[in-house]
């Protein structure tokens, strides 16, 4: 296996960490990170949101790893260091949202490679708890499942909501699928707002991290959606919505100050999943694992007690 960058001083994970190149079924180059030591309890597969990357989860790979668990993340296919997918490489964007399935076969033929211990265990945020929701369904092998703020529907006005399903279903039709969602633009997020505007956490110094992360290297970051990849996440959640819930042990995590996926969704799910648990998080916003220390303490504390009870 072929070593790929791992920028370890934005990282700031666990000693050792390693991230290596793999090449996907349908030829795509995505990058797999992972972060050890000799004795663990199992291993935490993680997925992360849209625009995020390896670097992003270093420190909540040494909480893990404090508390026992292995982790391993991905650079999806068209963000971090992957592959992008559209000629502008600051465009999110997938060219079907189940190619997110590609990378996750990879992702667990090379775990399986590394021999890192079982039992595995899945941690997703946001877009990754849509694609962690399809891989459940689609038989991914873990003891236990934690989801932080999963994007099972994104929010957006009553007035907006037919707009984007009837413009990005129209631009599929017509070829302009590769153009900016209305309202977004290249540049990240992180880089774009003060921290009083962000969505993302309500810790100056969490936010802080983020903006210095993309600066020191500007390839890691990535700007708003194309219309083919809101509609094809528009098509797989409402796909997913009709969908049971996976007969697991399940802990998801949601703030009280989320502003980025739907609420509603997740309280639906949540209610109706037999082996789940609902952690609404009181001043929590969109990225509970990069909250204030307080919160970040009891999300990982949570996360491994749930681990552990379902080994």
């Amino acid at each position: 296996m072929e070593n790929a960058p791992y920028h370890a001083d934005i990282a700031n994970g666990p000693k050792g960490g390693v991230a290596h190149w793999l090449t996907t079924s349908d030829g795509l180059r995505i990058r797999v990170g992972h972060w050890t030591k000799k004795k663990v309890k199992g291993t935490i597969l993680l997925f992360p949101g849209r625009t995020e990357f390896i670097e992003k989860y270093g420190r909540a790979a040494d909480e893990f790893l404090k508390r026992g668990y292995a982790t391993v993340a991905v650079d999806w296919r068209g963000q971090g260091l992957a592959d992008r997918t559209h000629p502008n490489r600051n465009f999110g964007d997938v060219g079907k949202f189940s190619d997110y399935q590609i990378d996750v076969a990879t992702m667990v033929a090379h775990i399986r490679d590394l021999g890192l211990p079982k039992p595995h265990y899945l941690v997703a945020h946001s877009m990754g708890g849509c694609i962690g929701l399809r891989a459940l369904h689609e038989g991914l092998n873990v003891k236990a499942v934690a989801f932080s703020a999963p994007m099972w529907g994104i929010t957006m006005s009553p007035v907006l909501r037919p707009l984007a399903w009837t413009l990005s279903a129209l631009s599929r039709k017509l070829g302009f699928d590769g153009a900016m969602s209305p309202g977004q633009n290249a540049e990240p997020f992180v880089g774009q707002v003060s921290f009083e505007e962000n969505t993302l956490t309500s810790d100056p110094d969490m936010f802080e991290v983020q903006r210095a992360q993309v600066s020191k290297d500007p390839d890691l970051g990535l700007g708003g959606p194309s219309l083919r990849w809101l509609n094809e996440s528009l098509v797989e959640m409402r796909r997913l919505s009709h969908q049971p819930s996976p007969n697991l042990p399940c802990l998801t995590f949601l703030g009280t100050d989320e502003e980025i996926v739907d609420p509603k969704r997740i309280h639906q799910r949540m209610a109706n999943w037999a082996k789940g648990t609902l952690d609404v998080m009181e001043g929590a916003k969109h990225e509970v694992m990069m909250e204030t220390p307080e919160m970040r303490t009891h999300v990982f504390d949570a996360i491994c007690r749930h681990f552990d009870e379902n080994a």
